[in-house]
């Protein structure tokens, strides 16, 4: 069985969510990186939360949540959940690569993108600047890595 086969009526939209969705990916993973940064080192400085670090960690936060948005499109256009629809769930999970696709890298995602909310909601709450910087920098941080954590490496990169 071919899993990685693209019904026809499929390819194009397929192919260029996917292109978008690994594109993006990479603004995502700056935008995060440069938002946890940002809230340790004003963390360190002991400096006022400014409205530049409120943009900074509002930008990571559209970019992570249209990320979402594209990767559920992706995945419902996939030819892994063709595949996954083809064989059952109990094979799904039999299966390393489909697991991953299907199961793993969006649920770990989605896990990532509420911890980042949660991050971005609880900041706007506190009113002391290193609470602000704390709540950023710890949510965006683990954010991150559990994204890092779950992204396809080998088809990302090839």
């Amino acid at each position: 069985m071919c899993y990685i086969c693209v019904p026809n009526k499929y390819k194009t939209m397929y192919k260029g969510i996917l292109d978008l969705h690994s594109y993006w990916a990479f603004a995502v993973l700056v935008f995060l990186f440069l938002a946890a940064l940002n809230a340790f080192v004003g963390l360190s400085q002991k400096r006022a939360f400014l409205p530049k670090d409120r943009q900074i960690a509002l930008m990571a936060l559209i970019f992570t949540h249209l990320q979402f948005v594209f990767g559920l499109v992706l995945l419902f256009v996939s030819p892994y959940m063709e595949t996954a629809k083809q064989l059952g769930m109990g094979a799904v999970m039999k299966n390393a690569e489909i697991r991953k696709m299907i199961v793993e890298h969006p649920l770990i995602n989605l896990i990532a993108i509420v911890l980042i909310t949660i991050g971005w909601s609880t900041h706007k709450r506190a009113t002391e600047s290193s609470v602000k910087f704390k709540k950023i920098g710890i949510f965006y941080a683990i954010g991150l890595v559990l994204l890092l954590s779950r992204i396809p490496w080998s088809q990302w990169l090839s």
